[in-house]
């Protein structure tokens, strides 16, 4: 969706792939986003406090922590649906909400909010017409934005397909299709790979990749698993001891610090080809005690295959996965 439901995302000029205003160049070092002595509070208790950091454009950032340190929180407070009790916050140039139109969203629960028998089309409109569906007329250069939008995810022809009738993955294509139509520069997503299988989450990353490189778009991404998103990711928010901090990914992948931040012990594992991936320690960690991740060897695998080469996964390859699966 469109960050906050905003209807009607104006149009800046051509189809959305083809959209220049909404493309940043990787070289643009103007701050996405913003946060000056950050602190949140929830009925008096104190979530986070005291961040301070910038994040560039054109970056991948995953915003990472233990469950309850606040990641979702994060993200509120960028869209402006929460307010700080100190501090500050600037997202594209602006106070928290104020682009709110410049940012696509995709919440957890995408699909809670919505009737299940509603079809790809509709719910991908629902990025421009807000909760007003049905009782807003929808313009022809509003239906042509989001049949560009489906056909980038991969879901062209299954527009009258309702979402019960989809894949997890592919309903995670059109949560993000619906975020698409209002020509974001800034893409937020909570937790978009929970739930999926292995060949799904294939499938994400790979589409957030040429997000990131075909429109230079800035993309933030709550989860749990780092291995999954490494090949794409520029660095990491971290909530660590009650305070958010920024890094890239070079100082992020540091076996103590994820240690500390996990609460178990976390190792940082180089292949003989160079790759480094995060895994839990099996000599310390008690078996199925571990944080979700893959195993080494399978992300070692997964990298090989996909990513060595810089070219991206291989998309027949991962779009004839998802069919099996709708």
């Amino acid at each position: 969706m469109t960050a906050h439901n905003a209807p009607g995302a104006a149009r800046k000029g051509g189809a959305i792939v083809k959209n220049a205003d909404a493309i940043v160049e990787k070289t643009d070092t103007r701050p996405c986003i913003e946060l000056r002595d950050a602190t949140v509070e929830r009925g008096g208790h104190v979530i986070w406090s005291n961040g301070t950091f910038t994040i560039p454009r054109g970056t991948v950032t995953a915003i990472v922590g233990a469950n309850g340190a606040g990641k979702t929180t994060l993200i509120d407070v960028e869209l402006g649906l929460l307010e700080l009790s100190r501090g500050s916050v600037r997202v594209l140039g602006a106070p928290a909400g104020a682009n709110n139109r410049r940012i696509g969203y995709v919440p957890q629960n995408y699909m809670d909010d919505l009737d299940s028998n509603v079809t790809v089309g509709q719910s991908v409109l629902l990025g421009m017409t807000g909760t007003r569906f049905g009782l807003r007329r929808v313009t022809r250069e509003q239906r042509a934005d989001a049949a560009e939008a489906i056909e980038f995810v991969g879901l062209a022809g299954k527009e009258r397909m309702r979402l019960s009738e989809l894949s997890g993955g592919l309903r995670q294509r059109a949560a993000i299709a619906q975020a698409l139509v209002g020509h974001p520069e800034l893409l937020l997503l909570d937790e978009p790979l929970a739930n999926l299988d292995l060949a799904s989450q294939n499938a994400m990353v790979e589409l957030f990749a040429r997000l990131n490189r075909e429109w230079g778009m800035t993309i933030q991404i709550v989860s749990h698993d780092l291995n999954m998103l490494l090949p794409i990711l520029t660095g990491a928010v971290y909530l660590l001891d009650g305070h958010p901090h920024y890094s890239g990914m070079s100082d992020v992948l540091d076996s103590d610090l994820l240690t500390h931040l996990y609460g178990t012990r976390i190792e940082i594992v180089t292949t003989p080809q160079g790759d480094m991936f995060v895994t839990p320690n099996p000599a310390v960690e008690p078996e199925g005690h571990g944080t979700g991740t893959l195993a080494a060897d399978e992300a070692a695998s997964f990298f090989r295959r996909h990513y060595r080469d810089g070219n991206g996964t291989d998309r027949a390859d991962s779009a004839a996965r998802e069919e099996r699966q709708a």
